[in-house]
């Protein structure tokens, strides 16, 4: 198995759900983790006690990753602290969902500056270590309602398509640098939201779903971490659905 203890990864958003479910899979694996939080810092250290009882390596960051300067200086306090930043998992983001006519402006630009201008200046940032290092990871979080669309988030559904023409463009242009790009699209995967959903509606968007089932946080962040790793050096621009068949194309 690869000794990835020199690498650090910053997993924004990952003081629950999904980014979580990749912040504890990046520790198990032995890198060392910056676990982020924009504001809940108790549930961010409980992700980095659980790396560390584990036996690895972990500390934690918060920052409003939609603001441009709050990301620089994350990206700054990471490397001054860990030592490097060589692997970007874009994960965090903002729900504002309504139908598009009812949609504020607030509700448009939020979650457009948190799910993609964030991951933008993160990326620009921390590009430039990655540069020096000729070598780097950046995997954004996308969505299958980003391929497929969806109704009532047109916001949500505009920064998760955008996410993955960003991945595209930040892999043409940095893979002669050694750094490779790429965007994971989860569909619909056993979460809080999930589980509170009336039996109905999951009996309506499980018909749509192959597999039959939800997927688990813990089948995504397989694959975030298959994406960071040395054996995956010539998988560069892609978007993976993680979504047990639902979207094929």
């Amino acid at each position: 198995m690869a000794d990835y203890s020199k690498r650090v990864v910053l997993v924004t958003g990952s003081s629950r759900g999904l980014g979580k479910a990749m912040a504890l899979a990046f520790g198990k694996r032995g890198y060392t983790v910056a676990v982020h939080y924009s504001s809940l810092r108790p549930a961010a250290e409980e992700v980095a006690e659980a790396i560390r009882n584990s036996g690895g390596k972990a500390s934690v960051f918060g920052a409003n990753v939609a603001d441009a300067n709050a990301c620089q200086e994350l990206v700054k306090q990471v490397t001054t602290e860990l030592g490097s930043l060589d692997i970007l998992v874009n994960n965090a983001g903002i729900t504002r969902d309504t139908l598009a006519l009812r949609m504020k402006e607030e509700d448009w630009t939020s979650v457009l500056e948190t799910n993609l201008s964030g991951a933008f200046y993160l990326s620009k940032t921390a590009l430039r270590g990655m540069m020096r290092n000729t070598w780097g990871r950046i995997i954004n979080i996308s969505s299958v309602v980003g391929i497929m669309g969806n109704v009532g988030q047109a916001n949500y559904i505009s920064a998760k398509a955008g996410l993955i023409g960003l991945t595209k463009a930040l892999a043409a242009e940095y893979a002669p640098k050694g750094i490779t790009v790429n965007a994971v699209a989860p569909g619909f995967i056993d979460s809080d939201m999930t589980i509170s959903l009336p039996e109905e509606v999951k009996k309506g968007y499980l018909a749509r779903i192959p597999a039959g089932r939800f997927g688990k946080p813990e089948e995504v962040a397989a694959v975030v971490t298959f994406l960071a790793s040395e054996e995956a050096t010539y998988v560069n621009g892609q978007t993976i659905t993680v979504d047990g068949g639902m979207v094929m194309y």
